[in-house]
């Protein structure tokens, strides 16, 4: 059996025999002889806050695993399980000393000189110290694959927010360009003139693109990954094309429990320097092959994992585990969501704007997506940065945008 270990170092595995008999203690020297963690440094529990403890005292809250006699089987781990781990002290992999000439004085070409120095390893931290969810895109993300879609397909979108200058990142909305999705592909069908509306947007509301947030599907549930190969790759696309060091990657999914009830999960991740690097040189293999293994991001030329030279690299080396929160951001997230299965009207507007009349005008259209379908026929350098310059103060807006708004609506 296989379990899933996430800790700071990222998604590592053991492999333990029977989880009927193995008991915790046992557990616990399988992780020292496998990953080389002394036992005593070790705390494990199937609650994924444990990976946000700041001190050791906070550590005795997390007992779930404590009792060194349970088995396995017991706390409902089976394979594929995650537990959370974390240990104190330092972790060195050594690699080997590098000899240009090769082991029997091979002649060298000047690829395998920089595939030699090309050495994946864990990034430790990552840049952005925290990312937070506004609560109401977060739900309206989520409900609508969970509701719809049955998380049968893959949807995604890019997240839109704040980056404090601690790297603490905001999502306020998020952004569902024109797409299709399958069971284990998700394509975007970027429209720049659509995408320049979001982006003027977000800048008279003092945000930026800071994301990519996905969901993986209920088949994508039982593989052995954390992110596949075409994951990697897409996220590795927009993370390089953001510039954004504090960049974000999350990922929603839909875990179904020993006793078949589901629960939604969110996790995030920043894709880490070097995988952005590999990206941008053109060291990835892009085209994937249907017998290619999804948990291996294959390289063009070898590079340095460990102790050894492969074309083929562990998705979670690539991953940084990003910590969660959630805040009440200044947008509502009410209004229809552009690019879904129902078309766009000026009827919503007006439902929207008769199911908020007890609400401020400027609080009525704090919504993005009801921005978008402003922007799309007000002009972009002068009526939409009035516009979302009110939105961004909470200040009134000017009556003859008022007037104009509502004659829109009424014309459905």
């Amino acid at each position: 059996m296989m379990l899933r270990l996430r800790s700071r170092d990222g998604l590592e595995r053991v492999i333990v025999e029977n989880p009927h008999t193995t008991t915790v203690s046992e557990l616990k020297r399988i992780i020292e002889a496998q990953l080389r963690i002394p036992v005593h440094n070790q705390t494990l529990s199937t609650n994924q806050n444990l990976l946000l403890v700041k001190s050791r005292e906070d550590l005795h809250r997390f007992t779930d695993m404590a009792n060194p006699d349970l088995t396995l089987s017991s706390l409902n781990l089976s394979h594929g399980s995650i537990v959370f781990l974390t240990y104190e002290g330092e972790r060195h992999v050594a690699g080997p000393a590098f000899n240009p000439a090769g082991s029997f004085g091979r002649k060298m070409t000047m690829d395998d000189l920089i595939a030699k120095q090309m050495r994946v390893t864990r990034q430790e931290n990552p840049h952005c110290e925290l990312v937070s969810f506004d609560r109401d895109c977060a739900n309206a993300f989520q409900h609508y694959v969970n509701d719809t879609l049955a998380f049968a397909v893959k949807r995604g979108g890019f997240m839109y927010g704040t980056v404090s200058e601690e790297g603490k990142v905001e999502v306020d909305f998020i952004y569902e360009p024109p797409q299709q999705g399958s069971e284990e592909n998700l394509l975007f069908f970027r429209d720049p003139e659509e995408e320049k509306l979001v982006e003027a947007i977000a800048a008279g509301l003092g945000m930026r693109r800071v994301g990519f947030i996905f969901t993986q599907t209920i088949s994508q549930d039982k593989k052995d990954y954390t992110l596949s190969n075409r994951e990697v790759l897409q996220a590795a696309e927009y993370h390089a094309e953001s510039g954004l060091k504090e960049w974000v990657t999350a990922v929603v999914k839909l875990e179904v429990n020993d006793d078949m009830s589901a629960d939604v999960h969110f996790e995030a991740f920043q894709i880490s320097d070097v995988c952005v690097r590999l990206f941008k040189e053109g060291w990835f293999e892009t085209e994937i092959k249907e017998d290619d293994d999804p948990k291996l991001s294959k390289m063009k030329k070898d590079v340095v994992v460990g102790v050894k030279d492969t074309k083929e690299v562990d998705n979670d080396f690539f991953l940084v585990v990003v910590k969660i929160s959630d805040h009440q951001g200044p947008l509502s997230s009410s209004f229809p969501v552009e690019n879904r299965n129902t078309q766009m009207t000026m009827k919503a507007l007006k439902n929207h704007l008769d199911r908020t009349k007890s609400l401020p005008f400027v609080k009525r259209i704090s919504d993005f997506h009801l921005l978008l379908v402003l922007a799309r026929v007000l002009d972009l350098n002068a009526d939409v940065p009035a516009l979302t310059a009110c939105v961004h103060t909470q200040t009134s807006i000017p009556e003859g945008y008022q007037i104009l708004i509502e004659s829109m609506a009424n014309t459905a």
